[in-house]
Protein backbone atom coordinates (compact mmCIF):
# COMPACT_ATOMS: atom_id res chain seq x y z
CA UNK A 1 0.00 0.00 0.00
CA UNK A 2 1.46 3.11 -1.37
CA UNK A 3 1.73 6.46 1.35
CA UNK A 4 -1.02 8.17 -1.20
CA UNK A 5 -3.64 5.36 0.17
CA UNK A 6 -3.86 5.48 3.72
CA UNK A 7 -5.17 8.97 3.98
CA UNK A 8 -7.54 8.63 0.92
CA UNK A 9 -9.09 5.72 2.88
CA UNK A 10 -9.56 7.54 6.06
CA UNK A 11 -10.88 10.77 4.44
CA UNK A 12 -13.54 8.46 3.32
CA UNK A 13 -14.09 7.18 6.63
CA UNK A 14 -14.71 10.30 7.92
CA UNK A 15 -17.03 12.14 5.42
CA UNK A 16 -19.47 8.65 6.13
CA UNK A 17 -19.51 9.21 9.70
CA UNK A 18 -21.11 12.72 9.21
CA UNK A 19 -23.29 12.19 6.17
CA UNK A 20 -27.11 12.10 7.58
CA UNK A 21 -27.80 8.45 7.70
CA UNK A 22 -30.40 7.05 5.03
CA UNK A 23 -33.89 6.15 6.98
CA UNK A 24 -36.54 4.40 5.44
CA UNK A 25 -39.53 7.18 3.87
CA UNK A 26 -42.99 6.26 5.33
CA UNK A 27 -45.67 6.11 3.03
CA UNK A 28 -47.57 9.11 4.00
CA UNK A 29 -45.99 11.45 6.68
CA UNK A 30 -47.24 11.73 10.31
CA UNK A 31 -48.67 15.26 10.07
CA UNK A 32 -50.43 14.49 6.86
CA UNK A 33 -52.47 11.34 8.68
CA UNK A 34 -52.91 13.67 11.49
CA UNK A 35 -54.35 16.76 9.11
CA UNK A 36 -56.25 14.13 7.23
CA UNK A 37 -58.27 12.94 10.72
CA UNK A 38 -58.86 16.45 11.75
CA UNK A 39 -60.32 17.27 8.66
CA UNK A 40 -62.46 14.28 8.49
CA UNK A 41 -63.88 15.10 11.87
CA UNK A 42 -64.45 18.97 11.26
CA UNK A 43 -66.83 18.14 7.96
CA UNK A 44 -68.49 15.41 9.85
CA UNK A 45 -69.21 18.22 12.53
CA UNK A 46 -69.84 20.81 9.82
CA UNK A 47 -72.47 18.54 7.96
CA UNK A 48 -74.17 17.66 11.25
CA UNK A 49 -74.55 21.09 11.91
CA UNK A 50 -75.69 22.06 8.35
CA UNK A 51 -78.17 19.64 8.68
CA UNK A 52 -79.59 21.08 12.27
CA UNK A 53 -79.19 24.44 10.51
CA UNK A 54 -81.16 23.46 7.17
CA UNK A 55 -83.79 21.75 9.45
CA UNK A 56 -84.42 24.90 11.44
CA UNK A 57 -84.81 26.82 8.41
CA UNK A 58 -86.97 24.89 6.99
CA UNK A 59 -88.87 24.66 10.11
CA UNK A 60 -89.16 28.11 10.17
CA UNK A 61 -90.32 28.59 6.82
CA UNK A 62 -93.17 26.34 7.11
CA UNK A 63 -94.20 28.14 10.40
CA UNK A 64 -94.03 31.51 8.21
CA UNK A 65 -95.95 30.12 5.45
CA UNK A 66 -98.89 28.10 7.67
CA UNK A 67 -99.22 31.75 9.77
CA UNK A 68 -99.47 33.05 6.23
CA UNK A 69 -101.84 31.12 4.93
CA UNK A 70 -104.46 32.39 6.84
CA UNK A 71 -103.66 36.29 6.45
CA UNK A 72 -105.02 38.12 3.89
CA UNK A 73 -101.87 40.34 1.63
CA UNK A 74 -103.17 43.53 2.90
CA UNK A 75 -102.96 42.23 6.31
CA UNK A 76 -99.34 41.35 5.96
CA UNK A 77 -98.89 44.70 4.26
CA UNK A 78 -100.42 46.81 6.99
CA UNK A 79 -98.08 44.61 9.83
CA UNK A 80 -95.18 45.75 8.05
CA UNK A 81 -95.92 49.08 7.41
CA UNK A 82 -96.23 49.26 3.39
CA UNK A 83 -99.91 50.87 3.16
CA UNK A 84 -98.76 54.64 3.43
CA UNK A 85 -101.69 56.97 4.87
CA UNK A 86 -102.65 59.14 1.94
CA UNK A 87 -101.89 62.64 3.24
CA UNK A 88 -104.71 64.83 2.54
CA UNK A 89 -103.60 67.70 -0.51
CA UNK A 90 -103.65 71.21 1.04
CA UNK A 91 -105.67 74.31 -0.67
CA UNK A 92 -103.86 76.60 -2.79
CA UNK A 93 -103.85 80.20 -1.97
CA UNK A 94 -101.44 81.82 -4.67
CA UNK A 95 -100.06 85.34 -4.34
CA UNK A 96 -98.69 86.30 -7.93
CA UNK A 97 -96.82 89.96 -7.88
CA UNK A 98 -94.97 91.92 -10.10
CA UNK A 99 -94.48 95.85 -10.93
CA UNK A 100 -97.37 96.53 -12.58
CA UNK A 101 -100.23 93.69 -11.14
CA UNK A 102 -101.20 91.25 -8.00
CA UNK A 103 -102.95 88.23 -8.86
CA UNK A 104 -104.63 86.13 -6.13
CA UNK A 105 -105.72 83.03 -6.86
CA UNK A 106 -107.50 80.02 -4.89
CA UNK A 107 -107.44 76.64 -5.51
CA UNK A 108 -108.77 73.32 -4.51
CA UNK A 109 -106.71 69.99 -3.94
CA UNK A 110 -106.82 69.20 -7.22
CA UNK A 111 -105.67 72.72 -8.35
CA UNK A 112 -109.13 73.63 -10.06
CA UNK A 113 -109.21 77.55 -9.86
CA UNK A 114 -112.03 78.03 -7.51
CA UNK A 115 -111.39 82.25 -7.02
CA UNK A 116 -109.01 84.23 -9.73
CA UNK A 117 -109.08 88.09 -9.22
CA UNK A 118 -106.66 90.79 -9.65
CA UNK A 119 -106.48 94.60 -8.51
CA UNK A 120 -108.12 95.22 -12.16
CA UNK A 121 -111.38 93.31 -11.72
CA UNK A 122 -111.97 95.30 -8.35
CA UNK A 123 -111.82 98.40 -10.59
CA UNK A 124 -107.71 99.89 -10.58
CA UNK A 125 -106.67 101.44 -13.49
CA UNK A 126 -103.62 101.36 -15.57
CA UNK A 127 -100.69 102.71 -13.01
CA UNK A 128 -103.08 102.24 -10.32
CA UNK A 129 -103.54 98.64 -10.36
CA UNK A 130 -99.46 98.17 -9.05
CA UNK A 131 -99.79 100.41 -5.65
CA UNK A 132 -99.48 98.62 -2.54
CA UNK A 133 -103.56 99.83 -1.20
CA UNK A 134 -104.85 97.78 -4.22
CA UNK A 135 -102.86 94.99 -3.43
CA UNK A 136 -104.12 94.91 0.41
CA UNK A 137 -107.82 95.73 -0.66
CA UNK A 138 -107.70 92.42 -2.86
CA UNK A 139 -106.64 90.34 -0.65
CA UNK A 140 -109.25 91.22 1.70
CA UNK A 141 -112.00 91.26 -1.11
CA UNK A 142 -110.39 87.42 -1.76
CA UNK A 143 -111.24 86.55 1.66
CA UNK A 144 -114.74 88.09 1.46
CA UNK A 145 -115.47 85.94 -1.45
CA UNK A 146 -114.51 82.85 0.34
CA UNK A 147 -116.47 83.65 3.50
CA UNK A 148 -119.60 84.44 1.13
CA UNK A 149 -118.65 80.91 -0.54
CA UNK A 150 -118.21 78.70 2.76
CA UNK A 151 -115.20 78.27 1.74
CA UNK A 152 -113.47 78.78 4.71
CA UNK A 153 -115.18 76.59 6.90
CA UNK A 154 -114.33 73.67 4.22
CA UNK A 155 -110.94 74.15 3.90
CA UNK A 156 -109.05 72.22 6.14
CA UNK A 157 -105.11 72.82 4.88
CA UNK A 158 -104.45 75.54 3.65
CA UNK A 159 -100.52 76.00 1.64
CA UNK A 160 -99.63 79.98 0.91
CA UNK A 161 -97.61 79.82 -2.63
CA UNK A 162 -95.70 83.74 -3.22
CA UNK A 163 -94.43 84.48 -6.54
CA UNK A 164 -92.87 87.85 -8.07
CA UNK A 165 -91.38 90.02 -5.51
CA UNK A 166 -93.65 93.36 -6.57
CA UNK A 167 -95.79 95.55 -3.75
CA UNK A 168 -98.27 93.47 -3.66
CA UNK A 169 -96.45 90.11 -2.12
CA UNK A 170 -96.17 92.12 1.44
CA UNK A 171 -99.45 93.79 1.48
CA UNK A 172 -101.77 90.49 0.72
CA UNK A 173 -99.38 88.76 3.32
CA UNK A 174 -100.00 91.49 5.95
CA UNK A 175 -104.03 90.58 5.07
CA UNK A 176 -103.81 87.15 5.59
CA UNK A 177 -101.52 88.13 8.87
CA UNK A 178 -104.42 90.95 9.88
CA UNK A 179 -107.80 90.70 11.11
CA UNK A 180 -109.26 89.69 7.69
CA UNK A 181 -107.13 86.00 8.21
CA UNK A 182 -107.72 85.47 11.87
CA UNK A 183 -109.77 82.64 10.37
CA UNK A 184 -107.41 81.08 7.52
CA UNK A 185 -104.07 81.56 9.57
CA UNK A 186 -104.70 78.52 11.73
CA UNK A 187 -105.35 76.45 8.80
CA UNK A 188 -101.36 77.35 6.76
CA UNK A 189 -99.85 74.25 6.36
CA UNK A 190 -97.12 75.38 4.62
CA UNK A 191 -95.46 78.25 3.02
CA UNK A 192 -93.70 78.17 -0.82
CA UNK A 193 -92.04 80.42 -3.08
CA UNK A 194 -92.51 79.37 -6.84
CA UNK A 195 -91.09 82.80 -8.15
CA UNK A 196 -89.66 81.95 -11.73
CA UNK A 197 -85.57 82.16 -12.26
CA UNK A 198 -83.99 82.76 -15.50
CA UNK A 199 -81.12 80.96 -16.67
CA UNK A 200 -79.46 82.47 -19.99
CA UNK A 201 -82.82 82.45 -21.95
CA UNK A 202 -83.24 85.00 -24.31
CA UNK A 203 -81.95 88.83 -24.24
CA UNK A 204 -83.35 91.12 -22.25
CA UNK A 205 -85.16 94.39 -23.18
CA UNK A 206 -82.88 97.26 -24.15
CA UNK A 207 -82.52 99.66 -21.54
CA UNK A 208 -84.30 103.01 -21.05
CA UNK A 209 -83.42 106.35 -21.64
CA UNK A 210 -84.28 109.14 -19.94
CA UNK A 211 -83.36 112.15 -20.15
Amino acid sequence: MSRFSTPRLMAQGMLRSFTKPQLPIPSTPLWTRLFSQSRALRNEDENESSLSGGMALNQLANNVMGKASGISGDAIAADINLIEEEEEEPYHFHIYSHKHNTHVTLTNPKRDALISLSCGNLGFKKANRKHYDSAYQLGAYVIDKMHQKGLVNKIKKLEVVLRGFGPGREAVTKVLMGNEGKHLRDKIVKVSDSTRLKFGGTRSKRPRRLG
